[in-house]
Parts: C-alpha cells; structure tokens; sequence
C-alpha cells in the first residue's frame, strides 16, 4: 500500500531497496569475510554459503545425495546461509512496511514456512534458524503481539541488521 495512494509499483520498489541495503553478502565483505561464488571464507578457509532463492535448491541438490523436495511449491528466501561449523541453514526473510498493509498478516505465517523449512531438510541433518529482518516500522508498540508470537514460535526477528555473531561463522 502506498501512503496516500491505492498500491501499485511503490512498495515493491521500497522494498527491494530494503533487500539490496541490507545485502548478507555485503555485510558479510564488510566484516573481512571473502566470499567467492557464494562461499564465504576467512583465511582461505570455508565456513559457509550463501544460497538465496532458487540457489537453496541447487545447494541443496549438490550437497545431498537423492535430495528431492517434497514441498507442492518452492520456497524462495531473501537470504539463505549454509553454515559448516553448525550445520545450520539460516533463513532471512526481509520484510518492509511503512503502512499497515498485507506485510503485518505475512509476519503471521513464520510457523507455517518453518514447518515447510524443516520438511524440506528432512534427511539432511540441517537444523533451521528462521529470522525476519524488519525494517523499523515494525518497532511500534502496536506489534508487540505479532513479534511475541514470532519468538514463540521459534523464529527471531531483528530491525535493520541481522547480527553476524548469529550467524555461527566465528
């Protein structure tokens, strides 16, 4: 929805300047990590890879003998990090709002992609961490039952960065 308008082209475009300035890969080169054809690397050594949209299935059809998805539809995240050392997959979904608008009901389908995520990595012994990147709009008193039911659910949401330390890169 637009301020003052009727929908249309603006919340996509705001939108997808809130994904390119909140870029994992890019956070991730500014904090001295390397990242080379989506593996991400300290001193030549690789600690994860980076695998957001269609790359998630590619990763995980390369790394899983037989991985076949079961889902009737592909899941496609905003960001998707693989990391080595937890054998985690790091969901990122990136949502940005500055009016109430058909974001505040997607904030309340965590449970349900999560379900999905983690039968997608049946078999894989891949553990999920599901997390929003919200912009600050979603800081406002008036989501503070949405965000308790995110963290009940057992995703995790953050305003403007995703802390690297969450990561398990170090």
């Amino acid at each position: 929805m637009i301020k003052g308008g009727k929908g249309g082209a603006y919340p996509y475009k705001t939108g997808l300047a809130f994904e390119k300035s909140t870029s994992l890969e890019e956070a991730l080169i500014d904090a001295a990590f390397d990242v080379q054809n989506s593996k991400v690397l300290r001193d030549s050594t690789v600690l994860g890879e980076l695998a957001a949209k269609t790359k998630l299935y590619k990763y995980l059809e390369r790394n899983y003998d037989g991985w076949e998805s079961p889902l009737s539809s592909k899941l496609l995240p905003d960001e998707a990090l693989f990391t080595i050392k937890s054998s985690r997959l790091h969901i990122i979904e990136k949502k940005w709002q500055e009016v109430s608008g058909s974001v505040d009901e997607k904030l309340q389908t965590c449970g349900f992609k999560m379900r999905q995520y983690n039968r997608l990595l049946q078999g894989t012994g891949l553990e999920l961490k599901f997390t929003y990147l919200l912009n600050d709009w979603f800081a406002h008193a008036r989501y503070t039952d949405v965000l308790n039911y995110i963290e009940d659910s057992g995703a995790h949401y953050h305003f403007e960065a995703v802390p690297l330390s969450e990561l398990d890169l170090d």
